[in-house]
């Protein structure tokens, strides 16, 4: 929230530490490609190229992106434990099949990665014993298998640490799009 006027903005820190600020509000135009904040650049490449990234994607930008999102997400495990001082989260390869299975919402992450958000009440018990319960399943994909194991094994191992408290935390998400309108201005005038 911007401390000035109040909008929503959307808040990032480049590489080079320059920090860049987006509106989430939607105006009018051209809606949005892309979640974060873009910048148009002029590129030339061989036809052989935009061949290639047009079997990809029709539009040549989505293209890109889709290609260098899949090769960010291969430079982290399938799921890892990321830490902030004392404090950790579990990060994951996005798959449907998680979300699915264990009735949770992943909240990506703009490297590819997401984080586990639960959909409903649930106990991180509970969630272990769920995916648990996929893992005896023959029928689970061997990506989402490792990928199920590797978040059994990470709470396991923090389960059993005499060092480790495990929290249930909930996250806020801000999503952009239309406002929905409130009920005083759905009702007709009189």
């Amino acid at each position: 929230m911007c401390v000035r006027c109040g909008r929503a903005i959307e808040v990032a820190v480049c590489a080079g530490g320059r920090v860049v600020t987006t509106d989430l509000r939607r105006g009018r135009g051209r809606p949005r490609k892309f979640a974060g904040p873009t910048r148009a650049v002029t590129i030339t490449l061989p036809e052989s190229v935009l061949s290639t990234l047009s079997s990809v994607h029709k539009d040549i930008s989505r293209a890109i992106v889709q290609l260098t999102e899949r090769r960010l997400r291969h430079k982290h495990p399938l799921a890892e434990l990321v830490t902030f001082g004392r404090h950790a989260v579990i990060t994951v390869r996005p798959t449907p099949t998680l979300e699915k299975r264990a009735d949770v919402q992943l909240v990506p992450l703009p490297d590819g990665r997401a984080l586990i958000s639960f959909a409903q009440a649930q106990t991180i018990a509970e969630l272990e014993l769920t995916l648990n319960d996929a893992l005896e399943d023959p029928s689970l994909a061997p990506d989402d298998r490792e990928l199920f194991e590797a978040i059994v094994r990470i709470l396991k191992e923090a389960r059993r640490s005499r060092t480790v408290l495990v929290q249930r935390r909930n996250i806020i998400v801000l999503e952009s799009g239309q406002r929905r309108r409130s009920a005083k201005r759905r009702q007709p005038k009189s």
